[in-house]
């Protein structure tokens, strides 16, 4: 088995894309993030692809049907269909004799937290030298390391034929693959900081860089406030006064009350689809304004035959919000899923 047949397989599974790197590649990766840590015999790290619909967003950009995001971009390749792409190419490569990882989008399980920090009081290691469990591999570097296509400075990774609009998962396996080189095709990012001005948290320093050698390329990103992240995903701010029971949109997070933020139209956070699927936002900024500049650039492949932005696009002033939400007139008949 050879890489041409992985990626004949992987696409005929459902990846869009597939790219392979070599294990030396990480070579100086954090101990935490290290995949020789999960297998030391690795050697060959498979990445694949899978696209976000952009029809997904559609229902965020309208404003009008928030559930499918993070139903079908988050939680349905996140939790069935990358799983099960991945277990199925594995099952091929053992039945060749060789031990295979299947790595979905997530690492639930993990001794650091979105900042590479230690959780504490999470777990110990059970050896010395050994990582403390979970390990968790950064997706979009492995992504840029099987030669995928790059990390923007928004630190999204862009492929050349969706941009931002994907999800990654990777295959660790002790069959040893001909490797991918690192991309080198045309810049995908060019700057432009729409992410910047479109991000509903203000997430975004772009005078203040992360740079790490990947593989003997310097890669750069900006620097990211993980905690307004978090808010701004889940359509929150934090509250500018004490907020009572009836107005507070989420539970406290970080120690403050959270109020509705201008990127939401919900009264109240809606409840979570799958483990992280309440992203709210929509990726206004990182995924959405990203993908518009790419498209109007013409610098990624997947085009379409209309812009996706077709209409202003909207906020919500909750200070001039009055009352309750529309409700159906007594008598109405009310439309039900199983209609």
């Amino acid at each position: 088995m050879n890489s041409q047949d992985i990626k004949r397989i992987a696409k005929s599974f459902g990846a869009d894309e597939v790219g392979i790197g070599n294990i030396e590649r990480w070579e100086g990766a954090p101990l935490q993030m290290d995949p020789r840590q999960i297998m030391p015999e690795c050697r060959s790290v498979i990445g694949m692809t899978f696209r976000v619909m952009r029809g997904s967003l559609r229902g965020i950009e309208e404003g009008t049907f928030f559930s499918n995001y993070p139903a079908m971009g988050y939680g349905g390749l996140t939790y069935l269909y990358i799983p099960m792409t991945v277990i199925n190419i594995c099952k091929q490569i053992e039945d060749e004799g060789y031990e295979a990882i299947p790595i979905g989008h997530q690492s639930d399980w993990r001794a650091i937290g979105n900042e590479g920090e230690p959780r504490k009081n999470y777990s110990v290691p059970v050896a010395e030298g050994r990582a403390a469990p979970d390990v968790m591999i950064q997706l979009r570097i492995a992504a840029y390391l099987c030669g995928l296509g790059e990390i923007g400075f928004s630190k999204m990774f862009l492929s050349p034929k969706l941009g931002p609009r994907q999800r990654v998962g990777i295959i660790l396996t002790e069959l040893d693959l001909e490797p991918d080189p690192i991309y080198n095709g045309p810049k995908l990012c060019n700057r432009c900081l729409a992410c910047v001005k479109a991000c509903p948290g203000k997430a975004f320093d772009p005078k203040k860089t992360v740079k790490v050698n990947l593989a003997g390329k310097e890669v750069e990103w900006m620097d990211i406030d993980c905690k307004a992240c978090d808010l701004a995903f889940r359509g929150g701010e934090v509250a500018d006064h004490p907020l009572s029971q009836e107005e507070e949109y989420m539970e406290p997070m970080q120690g403050k009350q959270i109020q509705r933020g201008s990127n939401t139209p919900f009264y109240k956070k809606p409840r979570n689809l799958y483990n992280t699927g309440q992203a709210v936002c929509g990726a206004r900024g990182c995924s959405r304004a990203c993908m518009m500049s790419l498209e109007a650039r013409k610098v990624i492949t997947n085009q379409f035959k209309k812009p996706f932005r077709r209409r202003p696009e909207w906020s919500v002033d909750w200070n001039n919000v009055d009352g309750n939400p529309q409700v159906p007139k007594p008598g109405a008949r009310v439309a039900h899923e199983a209609d």
